[in-house]
């Protein structure tokens, strides 16, 4: 500050106050206005605006303002790893056909893709295996049944023997119809394959899940194997998102599962996306110091895309209350310190160091320097501090 202002500060200090004027100058003016006297320290300079320059500037009062507690990190978007998955055939094969294409929202259990596999060849060989053998152990026990009704002279060796070669053969033909079903064939395809006598070689491969197709990588004519990537599709539940936050270690103590949160991407300037975490993962990156947290977030419409870089901010603590003015209000001087105006009798203003922390929906925590209900400079602060840069000097 010049030499003017401080003169200003210590005759103040003395019961006496020479005021800055709103055309920048200085007079001896009488003892400072009623209340605020008690409020210069040697912290303090006083400006006095007149009518139309106070019109410029809007003035209300210190405020008790909810603040959250938050931490923010760097992060990404994912898929939700529980509602996405691989489709790889259960056994090896060729490529028949694909149904679906890429971007389509499919329905559990809706088919995907066929594949002629030699395992299901060979489950539907032994099926009809099974099958003739029942038929031929069935009319063998008939026959013998209705000889031993007729005249009884057929033993009951014989009779028993028919019989236990028929349960025989009918377990062996339900333990074929089983093998069959673990192809995905379903009991009506099952019978349309022992009445026709015909080998089916399509192995249908079904969706797990409802969503949509993020992934295709084969075509037909390809031979694929299970659990050999790239698997023919991918499927994912887009609705549900994974948000991985990259959080600094000398923060994991404040995380913990359950906690709300909202993130930002590129893509959508100005909207955040809110979820809660749901994990914590149990290492640090020894590289960067950092441990992830992920966090689930809806997202119906399906906007968000993996591999998305996001700005996750973190609620840690409960909102806390504190005494808040409009950031308009707090002007940064030369000297790096944070500034208010406050003002008894909307003429005289009084300029005062502030403390400054969180910042919330245009408002701006003090932790020091202003108490509640105290009238302040809400919007035009920088022009008051303007005034004392410009005072000229001795």
């Amino acid at each position: 500050m010049n030499n003017s202002v401080r003169i200003l500060v210590a005759l103040a200090a003395a019961g006496t106050a020479i005021i800055v004027t709103g055309c920048g100058g200085t007079s001896n003016a009488s003892p400072s206005p009623a209340g605020i006297e008690s409020q210069v320290s040697l912290a303090d300079y006083m400006v006095e605006l007149s009518p139309s320059q106070v019109q410029s500037l809007q003035i209300g009062r210190v405020t008790m303002v909810p603040f959250a507690v938050d931490k923010e990190a760097p992060g990404s978007i994912d898929f939700d790893g529980d509602r996405s998955v691989q489709v790889f055939p259960p056994y090896a094969g060729k490529i028949l056909q694909m149904f679906v294409h890429l971007g389509d929202d499919v329905r559990r259990g809706q088919p995907l893709y066929t594949i002629e596999s030699p395992d299901l060849i060979q489950a539907e060989s032994s099926l009809l295996a099974a099958s003739a053998s029942y038929q031929l152990t069935s009319s063998e026990l008939k026959r013998v049944e209705g000889l031993r009704a007729i005249n009884g002279g057929i033993p009951q060796r014989e009779l028993d023997q028919a019989t236990s070669d028929e349960r025989t053969a009918e377990g062996s033909l339900k333990a074929a119809r089983d093998a069959v079903r673990i192809f995905g064939k379903s009991n009506a395809e099952i019978d349309a394959i022992i009445a026709s006598h015909t080998i089916d070689p399509a192995l249908v491969v079904r969706s797990p899940l409802r969503g949509k197709i993020t992934a295709r990588n084969a075509q037909p004519g390809l031979y694929v194997q299970p659990g050999n990537p790239p698997a023919p599709y991918s499927v994912a539940d887009v609705s549900v998102k994974w948000m991985l936050a990259n959080v600094s270690e000398s923060d994991i103590p404040l995380f913990h599962v359950g906690q709300s949160g909202e993130a930002s991407v590129m893509a959508y300037p100005g909207r955040e996306f809110g979820g809660k975490v749901s994990k914590i993962y149990a290492t640090v990156d020894p590289n960067t110091h950092r441990e992830t947290i992920r966090f689930q977030v809806a997202d119906p419409a399906n906007e968000l895309r993996p591999g998305m870089l996001a700005t996750f901010v973190i609620r840690v603590e409960e909102p806390v209350q504190s005494p808040a003015i409009p950031s308009d209000g707090v002007v940064r001087e030369p000297d790096g310190t944070m500034s208010a105006w406050v003002t008894t009798d909307r003429r005289h203003f009084l300029q005062r160091t502030v403390k400054t922390g969180l910042r919330k929906d245009g408002q701006v925590q003090i932790l020091a320097g202003l108490q509640p209900g105290q009238q302040v400079v809400t919007k035009g602060a920088v022009f008051l501090s303007n005034m004392l840069q410009e005072t000229p000097t001795d």
